[in-house]
Parts: C-alpha cells; structure tokens; sequence
C-alpha cells in the first residue's frame, strides 16, 4: 500500500498576500517549452510538454548519456582511440552531412576528443565514430540508448539514430523526456558534465588549401548571456525547427529548461535567454534539508530491523514564486513496507511539499543504512503478527 506521514518542517512565513501561491505569469514564442528547478524538483513551466517531436541534434545528449554510463563503469576508456571509418567519412562530410567535427577518413581520435566533438560542435561525424568505436555498429549504441532511455523513465522517447537526423519518425521524443534526459545527466555524472559541457569552442579539423586549424564555437544560446550557463544542446532540422535543452546554475539553484519549434536561429536565441533569466528572476529557492538529514522513517517488511530511516539524498529546497512565501507542507510518500533487502542509499521514498495551489514538488529520499533480511524465526514472527493482524 502508498503510506504516508505528514511531517514537520521548518515553515516558510508569509511575506505578502495570505492568498495560495501561484505561478507568475510568463508567454514565449516558442510552441512547446518546459522548466524544473533541480534543487526542488519543481516544474516550473509546462506548455505542450508531452507532445511527440523530432529532437533533431539534441538527440546527441542520449548517446552522450550511453557514453558517460560507459565510462562511469570502467568499460570505456576516453583516452581510446577510434579510427574513422572511410564509410564513415564519405557519408557524414560535406554540406548535406550537417554539423561537422571536420574529421577525415582513416584519421584516429580519442574518445575525449570525440566527445568534445558532439557536445561542442555537434559533431554528425563525431558522433556515428564514436558509436562505432563503442559497439561496432550504429545500431547497437542506438540499442543501449534506448535501453538507457527505459531505465530513466523517457516513456515518450524512442531513438532510431544517434545524431538525431530525420528518419520518417522512428526518432521522437518530449520536452519533459528531455528536460529528465538533461537532469539525469547532471545527477549522475557531475564530473563529466562539468569536463565537457559548456566549453565555448572548439578546435578541430584543418582547412582545405591553406591547412589552418578549424575553430568552431558553441552553439548553446545561453553562453556567454546568462550567468552560470553551462549545457546542454541545441538541435535544428527543417521538420524540427530550432530546439534547445539548456541548464545553468547561480545561487545553488539549477534549473534545465526546453525549447522547440522555434522558426529561427536568432528566435532560439531570444527566447532561450528570456526563459531562463525568468526562471531565476520569477522564481526563489530556500534550503529545506541538508545531504544526509534524517526526515523520517519507512516500515520494513522482512527485514532485520522493523524500520529504516530516510535521508535527504543531496541538498534539498523548495521553490516558490518570488516574493509569495508562504506556508508550506511536506509529507513522506512511498509504497510500503519496504521489503527487505535494503542498500544505503537505496531511493524507498519521496518527499511531497506542496506550496499553496502549486503543482507538489517531488524529490527522493533515500535509506540511511542497509537493512538485511529476517533470519528464520524472525520470518516466522513476521507471518504470525500478520495472521494475526499485528503487523
């Protein structure tokens, strides 16, 4: 069954209005946008958001997601050296290939490199070698990005490509699956994402005739605009239009934030800035738990211990219209008991604060020590009290 407690936390004192808190107002051009604040879990702007499109090169933020899990795992190393494929070349150069890393027939580069590729200059090239050099094929990284896809909960997400070039379909996704795509990444591999995303330019490739080196910039919006930018991708196909996932960080407070179906290059930029200078200037964060503070605790079924205490798995806020602060509740969801075996750490249980007639925020909460099996006759006591009703 879902249990639930209500629990006790520090409350926020109203500042103005008494009146239930609601979302400030904000209008884009763009026809399908989406924003969360990670520290709190809060969606801050849906419009169209479940909608199925073509990701066009944000797409290239899944396959950069299988190559992180790879490293993560010992299983790629990104000092490996991958060599184009003549295939390769001829199909992903010239100007009907898209973007272009400029790599060149037989030419061997690492997977850092290749991966400065994608994420700078989103790389067509780049990143069909690097899926090659991964698993052999482009189809079987297409395999582990949908893979990966399923394990993340992208429900509306289905890759046929690795670089998000038009296929009649088969490639589709969401705003919220890739605002989640975008948050996963960040939570998962901190160390990576800061290594490689949210460089200004990159240098690769040398030009026809007169050999100089190839100098291209980032194509991310928010660079160099908004204070704290660092991620993530952009994307543009005549069936797309101009899309755009981007994250930026200021204050503790870090907010993904998407964009699509804009009609131009000059309108991604506008409306990407504007969206997230609101995100930051609309909104306001306040801490509510600490990494590792104890919140309360779970039933546990078959466990060597009856209970198992949840902690605040990272730093964790509340977000709140700015200048409406306001009471606040929260109480402890999850669906228990909780049978045992538990690992540290394991994510047993979510956190729902609810502010005014705001959407809940939701973040999880997690054991904070393993809990083992019942031995024996502890199994045995377990069935009785729950014949007999006690459990």
């Amino acid at each position: 069954m879902i249990r639930k407690a209500l629990i006790s936390i520090a409350l926020i004192a109203s500042l103005n209005d008494p009146a239930a808190a609601q979302a400030p107002p904000f209008e884009t051009e763009a026809p399908i946008a989406y924003m969360i604040d990670l520290s709190s879990g809060a969606v801050l702007y849906a419009k169209d958001e479940n909608r199925r499109i073509p990701p066009a090169s944000m797409a290239k933020m899944m396959a950069t997601h299988v190559a992180f899990d790879l490293i993560r795992r010992g299983e790629l190393d990104p000092d490996r050296i991958c060599t184009v494929r003549p295939e390769t070349w001829q199909r992903w150069h010239g100007p009907e290939a898209g973007s272009t890393m400029f790599l060149s027939a037989g030419e061997q580069v690492s997977v850092r490199n290749l991966l400065h590729g994608i994420v700078t200059l989103s790389g067509n090239d780049a990143t069909v070698v690097l899926a090659e050099c991964i698993s052999g094929t482009e189809a079987a990284v297409v395999a582990l990005m949908n893979r990966q896809s399923q394990a993340l909960g992208l429900r509306n997400s289905h890759w046929g490509n690795p670089v998000g070039w038009p296929d009649n379909g088969v490639t589709y996704t969401t705003a919220r699956d890739l605002g989640t795509l975008a948050a996963a990444t960040l939570n998962h591999f901190p160390q990576l994402y800061r290594e490689y995303y949210g460089q200004r330019e990159f240098t690769w490739g040398r030009t026809m005739g007169g050999n100089q080196p190839i100098t291209q910039g980032n194509r991310n919006p928010l660079l160099g605009r908004v204070a704290g930018a660092d991620g993530l991708k952009t994307g543009h196909t005549a069936e797309a239009g101009y899309g755009f996932t981007g994250s930026a960080e200021q204050g503790g407070r870090r907010l993904v934030m998407v964009v699509a179906g804009l009609s131009g290059f000059n309108q991604r930029v506008e409306q990407s800035v504007r969206f997230m200078e609101w995100g930051f200037n609309a909104w306001q964060s306040r801490p509510l738990l600490t990494q590792g503070e104890r919140v309360g605790e779970a039933q546990v079924q078959l466990g060597s211990d009856g209970t198992v205490g949840l902690v605040a798995p990272r730093p964790l806020a509340v977000t709140y219209p700015r200048g409406l602060g306001q009471n606040i509740t929260a109480r402890i969801v999850y669906q228990g008991p909780v049978r045992a075996p538990i690992a540290q750490g394991q994510h047993i249980a979510d956190l729902v604060v609810q502010v005014g007639d705001m959407p809940p925020q939701v973040t999880p909460l997690v054991a904070e020590e393993a809990v083992g099996e019942a031995g024996f006759f502890g199994r045995i006591w377990a069935g009785l009290k729950s014949l007999l009703g006690l459990a």
